[in-house]
């Protein structure tokens, strides 16, 4: 279920409800109110005017929600949108169950449902978490890193990430961590972005020959580099499938009760 298009929809019924009233049906009320109070000579009684200036429930729900509607959406569409992690692709920087905020307007403005960039201010850069729309299911949001830009040349042999003919540089921070003893807790530097992956030496994971990132996509990858569903087996990410930079984690909850104190910066 899309729920930018029930939203809109949403916004739109309220909203010509409460245009026609304002337009229509409020004037009316007032001279079915005018036309009672004069034949009554002023004797009208507080409960027949009530009756006559009272609202039809449609008009009173209208009226109340579509103020609320609107500021949901042009926060929704164009500032900001909350997401839930649902899997564990992108640890150790976002766990089962964190709760994100993505900017909605870093790589610029969208129309809800059609998803049409009309205003350009910035481009995604390598190393930023980016949510976008699974290119194969375009309903359903994936969460990755920006790995690859348009033009450039991407390996991934041997568990090391090759862009354009050069490794990525990584260092070991942990050997293994807590629940995890498999995995390597590595520190990888992407442009200016310096930030946690996992490797499982005993995973032999995807082996990716060098693929050239087309004009106007973009290669992406999961911190946890041999448990994610990403660019490595389905290819690149068009432009028009992006939704937003993923900045800040503002809750965890797995079930329990909901939890603050991992709130942070997404690096």
């Amino acid at each position: 279920m899309d729920f930018s298009l029930l939203l809109v929809l949403a916004v739109a019924i309220t909203g010509v409800i409460y245009l026609l009233d304002a337009l229509w049906f409020r004037p009316r009320r007032k001279k079915r109110v005018i036309a009672a109070h004069e034949a009554s000579q002023g004797t009208l009684d507080p409960a027949t005017r009530e009756k006559l200036e009272k609202e039809p429930w449609p008009i009173d729900y209208s009226r109340s929600l579509f103020p609320v509607l609107l500021v949901v959406l042009v926060v929704r569409s164009f500032i900001v949108e909350p997401f839930q992690i649902p899997s564990g692709s992108m640890r150790p920087t976002l766990e089962v169950g964190d709760f994100i905020l993505v900017n909605k307007f870093a790589y610029g403005l969208r129309l809800p449902v059609v998803h049409e960039r009309f205003v350009e201010i910035g481009e995604p850069e390598r190393g930023e978490v980016m949510v976008f729309r699974f290119p194969d299911e375009p309903s359903v949001n994936f969460i990755k890193r920006v790995v690859g830009l348009p033009g450039d040349r991407i390996r991934y042999e041997g568990k090391q990430l090759y862009i354009n003919g050069e490794p990525v540089a990584k260092t070991l921070v942990e050997e293994g961590p807590a629940g995890s003893p498999q995995q390597l807790l590595l520190n990888e530097r992407l442009g200016s972005v310096s930030h946690a992956i996992y490797n499982n030496p005993r995973d032999p994971g995807p082996q990716m020959g060098e693929v050239i990132v087309p004009e106007g996509e973009y290669f992406m990858m999961g911190d946890n580099r041999d448990q994610s569903n990403d660019s490595r087996y389905w290819g690149f990410v068009p432009e028009e499938n992006i939704v937003g930079r993923a900045f800040a984690v503002w809750m965890h909850w797995d079930g329990g009760l909901p939890s603050f104190s991992s709130v942070r910066r997404i690096e």
